[in-house]
């Protein structure tokens, strides 16, 4: 039996690929979406985010889908506040409602997203193992199950780890040199008050050379909190995981002399903690057009989160993907290089803004750097 074809399919369900679905929707085009997670609610979808205006929210726009975010972000939550070790405010901004970041849960956004496509455009449960050329651009994508599928355009929207992105290169990415703890805070202006107060209604930044708190405030009260370290990429195998207050106790030891109200952030959360360290794909890698085949979001720019940018810049991409594509009837390659030339530019400003980052939040002045990049309306 031939395999099932699709004019156009899509790997991965995450912010970037379905903004891709949305926009080829509007336009008419039917794309098959394929995401390895058995159902679109198996797994949380993580925190808030600032959907910048001329990026995530040009996307959503294009995406005709502007307004109903805009009635789903969190009133106050681009509050933002600098701190230094001993708790002392070093720069607050205010929510005044007139800056171009509002936030939005991420599972918010997903689910406005997921909600905007016809049923049936996701095939969930669908886990790409491998894809190969068949020649005058065709692609053959196997699935775990032993099944797959050929298609005519595979767009690979599929993340860090990418299995489209050997089609077109070799890179892989690297540890940036940070490992993130995180953790939650629930219900916390009723049960963390002192978490609640230090957090503040937006966005925390708690900072000292090489290490840090940032945390924010979720629409359903609680507090999400990045622990931020500067160290190999082995520490976090040092700590056991498993044994919770074992695992508090040890990174707390990361922040010996820190003000009593940012260490609660870690002594009082509640469940796990969970250890990420942080990749970033080389600063402007790109690749050479290859029939058939393209990349967005993480699978094409991979950054560290210091410069805020890429959820925004998946969201993007995908628009702008599948402006090209509805731009370009029935001439995928002129497509595909519109949309990479824009693409590459704009990924590698990001990325280098992102790993400036690092030095900006955890330098040998932090907090000092990250004031003045604000003070100068950064």
């Amino acid at each position: 039996m031939p395999l099932p074809h699709h004019p156009i399919a899509v790997v991965g369900a995450g912010l970037g690929g379905l903004a891709l679905a949305r926009v080829l929707h509007v336009h008419g085009i039917e794309a098959a979406v394929f995401d390895l997670d058995v159902s679109p609610d198996v797994r949380a979808q993580g925190g808030m985010l600032d959907i910048h205006d001329e990026s995530g929210q040009e996307a959503l726009r294009a995406a005709g889908l502007h307004e109903r975010f805009l009635a789903r972000v969190l009133p106050g939550g681009q509050e933002l506040r600098v701190l230094d070790k001993d708790a002392v405010v070093r720069r607050a901004e205010a929510d005044d409602g007139t800056g171009g970041r509002p936030e939005i849960d991420r599972g918010a956004l997903r689910d406005l997203l997921l909600d905007s496509l016809p049923q049936g455009t996701i095939r969930w449960g669908a886990k790409v193992t491998a894809a190969r050329p068949l020649g005058g651009g065709r692609h053959e994508v196997v699935l775990a199950d032993g099944s797959g599928f050929t298609t005519d355009l595979l767009v690979g929207a599929d993340g860090a780890w990418s299995r489209i992105r050997p089609l077109l290169s070799p890179a892989q990415p690297a540890y940036t040199g940070v490992s993130f703890i995180e953790a939650d805070l629930l219900e916390a202006e009723l049960r963390h008050p002192v978490g609640a107060e230090v957090v503040g209604g937006g966005m925390l930044f708690a900072l000292a050379p090489g290490r840090g708190f940032l945390a924010h405030r979720e629409s359903d009260g609680s507090l999400h909190v990045y622990v931020a370290v500067v160290a190999p990429e082995e520490w976090p195998d040092g700590i056991d995981f498993g044994d919770t207050e074992a695992a508090k106790a040890a990174v707390l030891e990361h922040f010996a002399g820190w003000d009593k109200s940012l260490r609660s952030l870690v002594a009082d959360a509640d469940g796990a903690l969970v250890p990420r360290r942080i990749h970033a794909l080389p600063v402007g890698h790109r690749w050479d057009r290859v029939p058939g085949v393209t990349l967005l979001g993480d699978a094409a720019h991979l950054m560290s989160p210091f410069a805020g940018e890429g959820a925004n810049l998946a969201l993007l991409d995908g628009a702008e993907l599948g402006l090209a594509i509805a731009a370009h009837p029935g001439a995928t390659e002129a497509a595909l290089a519109a949309y990479e030339e824009r693409l590459f530019p704009r990924g590698e400003a990001a990325a280098a803004d992102s790993a400036r980052g690092i030095e900006l939040l955890f330098g040998a002045d932090a907090p000092q750097g990250l004031i003045d990049m604000f003070a100068a309306g950064g």
